[in-house]
């Protein structure tokens, strides 16, 4: 957050969302959420949408679920409904400039979430041991705050480039293997125990403590939330690639589940596409 505060009045967000069961799996786990809120209330936006930033802030997060039974996608659905409830109070403080506390926001939201599925998980037994990922971009001007738990994810393509840096890191011990240079991407990929989280939402999860971190917007920038099914039919190389294809330009969420689920499908996919174009006049 070294960077001087960027001029965001020239700035439009464009976003895309998109969930697919998969091949294998009878129900879908995942969910997402688009918001646009103020101080005094909030609004749920489509699954594609384009609006100019500036007025109100706006929110994107994806979410995993697990758990027996329908568990999981009640988990995912309590993760995402969360924020609905919990980010509108901080719209002031941001409005204000107040960007040193997005993480204190997004610390909060992360442990009410965390602590509303572990009472559910101790109170009813078709709910006990489920949990969740979450995975949260929130743009107010000038600025992506984001938050994260579990191993869904969140890339960052900036504006002229095409190589994808993913900017969250997983909670798994893989990913901690692959951070520490001990594994490659494709060792990563193919690891038998990729899939085990040390974190989540819930899940019997005693502490989570949610990665939080900011990028500085500029038109052009590009954002990719996802779930696994995602990660699993396309390394980051087909991510960067499929994001920039010309092909993809009507809804490159919808390029990027159909291509994942060609290439794999185990898994429930889930792609919400969020750039930052240049106001039109």
């Amino acid at each position: 957050m070294d960077k001087a505060h960027p001029d965001s009045s020239a700035e439009r967000l464009c976003w895309f969302g998109l969930t697919d069961r998969g091949k294998v799996r009878k129900n879908n786990e995942d969910a997402f959420i688009a918001l646009r809120f103020d101080a005094r209330e909030f609004h749920h936006l489509g699954k594609i949408g384009d609006a100019p930033t500036g007025p109100t802030d706006f929110v994107f997060a994806v979410s995993d679920g697990m758990g027996g039974a329908n568990g999981g996608e009640f988990a995912s659905r309590i993760a995402v409904d969360k924020i609905a409830h919990l980010l509108p109070r901080s719209f002031q403080q941001s409005a204000a400039g107040l960007a040193a506390g997005y993480d204190d926001v997004l610390a909060e939201l992360f442990e009410r979430t965390h602590a509303s599925l572990m009472q559910m998980g101790q109170s009813y037994e078709e709910c006990r041991g489920m949990g969740a990922t979450l995975s949260l971009a929130w743009f107010t001007p000038g600025w992506m705050f984001f938050g994260h738990v579990g191993d869904s994810r969140i890339y960052y393509l900036p504006s002229g480039e095409n190589t994808v840096r993913q900017i969250t890191h997983d909670d798994t011990h893989v990913g901690w293997l692959f951070r520490k240079g001990e594994i490659n991407e494709r060792e990563a990929r193919s690891h038998p125990r990729r899939n085990l989280l040390q974190k989540a939402l819930g899940a019997g999860h005693q502490f989570i403590d949610p990665q939080v971190g900011a990028v500085a917007l500029e038109a052009g920038d590009t954002f990719l939330l996802c779930t696994d099914g995602v990660i699993d039919g396309l390394d980051d190389r087909q991510i960067g690639e499929h994001l920039r294809a010309p092909e993809a330009a009507p809804n490159p969420a919808q390029f990027l589940v159909n291509a994942a689920v060609a290439n794999s499908g185990r898994d429930n996919t889930t792609a919400l596409v969020v750039q930052v174009r240049a106001k039109t006049l």
